[in-house]
């Protein structure tokens, strides 16, 4: 998302959430606050998709060794 969205976005989020946590906020802190957290809250969420990009591909691997153990062990290995 853009800086411009994340603000718009984040006026509104503000607005919501000062409602949501029953906090009595003029105008301009309602928006200063939602602004902030959409700001942070979007690069947190960046973050953790890059974080979970990678850590997805792990899972792939492991569950990718775990079905050719399986299949080794269902056909090719004899006891």
């Amino acid at each position: 998302m853009t800086v411009v969205a994340l603000i718009v976005i984040g006026a509104a989020a503000g607005f919501l959430a000062t409602r949501l946590m029953r906090i009595e906020a003029d105008i301009p802190t309602t928006m200063f606050i939602g602004i902030i957290g959409a700001l942070v809250g979007g690069f947190v969420l960046r973050f953790l998709s890059s974080v979970m990009g990678i850590l997805s591909g792990f899972v792939g691997a492991v569950l990718g060794a775990l079905l050719v153990i399986w299949i080794w062990k269902t056909y090719f290995h004899k006891r």
